[in-house]
C-alpha cells in the first residue's frame, strides 16, 4: 500500500485530474504495486526553498512496505521518478528531490486494524 506524497511550489492549475492519475499509474508501474493500492496526495503552491531557491520545484515522498527498503531498490525507482516529474512538470532535475521511506505492516490502518492482520 504505497503512499504518494507531492509537494511543489507550482501552482495547483499546474495539476490536473489527469496528472494526478498519470502519477498513480506510474507509481504503480515503477513500484510494481496494483493501481488500486497506490495512495496518491499532491499539495501544489508550497513555500518551498530547494537548492536555497524559490525558482519552480517539487518533493516527492514515497512510503511502501516492501518495495523501499534498499539503495538498490530506491536507485531504480528513483531514475523512473525523475523521468516521470521533469517530463510532466516541466522542472529539471536539480529541482526535484525524492525521499523514500520503508514502512512496516503494523505502521499501516486499513479498515479498523494494520495491515499485518490484513
Amino acid at each position: 500500500m504505497p503512499f504518494i506524497e507531492l509537494e511543489s511550489n507550482l501552482p495547483a492549475n499546474r495539476f490536473s485530474e489527469d496528472l494526478i492519475n498519470k502519477l498513480c499509474c506510474a507509481a504503480a508501474t515503477i513500484l510494481d504495486k496494483p493501481k488500486e493500492r497506490i495512495n496518491v496526495t499532491v499539495k501544489p503552491g508550497q513555500l518551498m526553498i530547494v537548492g536555497g531557491s524559490m525558482t519552480p520545484c517539487a518533493q516527492l515522498v514515497v512510503s511502501s512496505i516492501g518495495v523501499v527498503g534498499t539503495a538498490e531498490q530506491n536507485k531504480q525507482h528513483s531514475a523512473k521518478f525523475f523521468e516521470f516529474l521533469t517530463q510532466e512538470l516541466g522542472l529539471t532535475a536539480d529541482r526535484i528531490l525524492i525521499r523514500f521511506y520503508p514502512v512496516e505492516k503494523w505502521q499501516i490502518g486499513k479498515n479498523g486494524t494494520v495491515m499485518t492482520f490484513l
